[in-house]
């Protein structure tokens, strides 16, 4: 009160007998604000943020800040102080009709408060996320973040002020990567952090930017992983690149016309290392496919075997089956099951006769190319 001046305790004398909703709105004052709204105590504390934030969204106000409500002289205990204000901004922002209200502040003065409010935020984490640390955690800060809606709600603390913007997926557009002929950046939620820092003189501003930047530049990992088979990527490849990407924190990017072709892994260096496991299982799937596929063409070029098609004409199973076959004849295996016009048969190698199950019986063939060879 001494802050905002005496125009602003005369106000409140003046309203004082016209009490609403148990709270009165004055003029700013000397603030850095257009309106003061004065709660009467009580220890209903959601219950009077959710006045407020009711009354600035009737009111269109743009944005608000509270004191850590309760936790002076009323003495509350933190925690619960942090959960019940957070309970009702989380319900606040859930609603479909808030339209004007976008910022919410809460100002702590003490600095031993911020992890009550850090773990009541952490709480309400998006429960989408695959992560079990933040971003922010990483980063060790003593700050804490939450978005719900188009609400962004900042915490505050005296001296040392940083402010963390952090969009999810789920409430932020996503930006569309342009489109690159040399490179496929896969599109990305946006998690963009944006400090502000205030202090006692420049100097203490400073030294605070270097840590905050050293500590980014800390948890920060790029890895290259070059490979041919990089370049034969399809849209199957990729969408599972744009998964892996989703469910961690780095950003993959796609170099296929560089030769080798290589994928690009960057981000928070224990992610990087977990999905570059990942990227290099799916090359070794495509490499252990492609010689699959290869030995499948050799062995089709030794021996063929074949089904009954129509007009008593037998036809070449496909490649992959001919070698299936084949393997399980030279292994001394008694049955296999194979498709046959989409239907499963279960072959007996001995007889070469395919049943289906169901009381059908047919015949395959087995018919060597270059007989000596095999």
């Amino acid at each position: 009160m001494d802050a905002a001046g005496s125009k602003v305790e005369e106000e409140c004398h003046q309203y004082a007998g016209q009490l609403q909703s148990g709270f009165i709105t004055t003029q700013g004052g000397k603030l850095l604000c257009s309106k003061i709204i004065h709660l009467i105590h009580n220890d209903d504390v959601k219950g009077q943020v959710t006045k407020v934030l009711n009354e600035c969204e009737l009111r269109m106000y743009k944005s608000v800040a509270f004191p850590a409500i309760g936790t002076g002289r009323a003495g509350q205990k933190p925690a619960k102080v942090a959960d019940d204000m957070l309970d009702a901004i989380v319900e606040f922002a859930s609603k479909r009709s808030v339209k004007h209200l976008q910022k919410i502040k809460i100002v702590i003065f003490q600095t031993n408060m911020l992890s009550d409010f850090y773990e009541s935020m952490k709480a309400r984490e998006d429960p989408d996320s695959s992560t079990k640390d933040s971003w922010m955690s990483l980063l060790k800060c003593k700050c804490v973040f939450h978005v719900h809606g188009h609400i962004k709600v900042k915490i505050f603390y005296l001296k040392l002020i940083i402010t963390i913007y952090f969009f999810t997926a789920l409430f932020w557009p996503k930006k569309q990567s342009p489109e690159k002929k040399k490179a496929v950046v896969l599109e990305k939620k946006v998690d963009l952090a944006t400090f502000q820092i205030c202090g006692e003189s420049q100097k203490n501003v400073d030294a605070t930017e270097s840590w905050i930047k050293d500590l980014i530049l800390k948890e920060q990992f790029e890895n290259v992983i070059s490979d041919e088979l990089i370049g034969n990527f399809d849209e199957r490849q990729i969408a599972t690149l744009a998964e892996i990407q989703r469910r961690n924190h780095v950003t993959i990017q796609l170099e296929s016309e560089l030769s080798p072709p290589c994928i690009k892994i960057s981000g928070i260096s224990r992610d990087v290392a977990c999905v570059s496991v990942e990227v290099q299982k799916m090359i070794q799937e495509m490499k252990d496919s492609e010689e699959e596929r290869s030995r499948a063409e050799v062995v089709y070029n030794l021996v063929e075997w074949r089904y009954p098609g129509s007009n008593d004409n037998f036809v070449a199973f496909d490649k992959l089956t001919n070698m299936q076959l084949e393997d399980a004849q030279m292994a001394n295996k008694t049955h296999l099951t194979v498709k046959i016009k989409n239907k499963n048969y279960r072959v007996d190698l001995n007889t070469l006769q395919a049943n289906d199950g169901q009381g059908k019986t047919i015949s395959i063939q087995r018919v060597p190319k270059n007989e000596g060879k095999l």
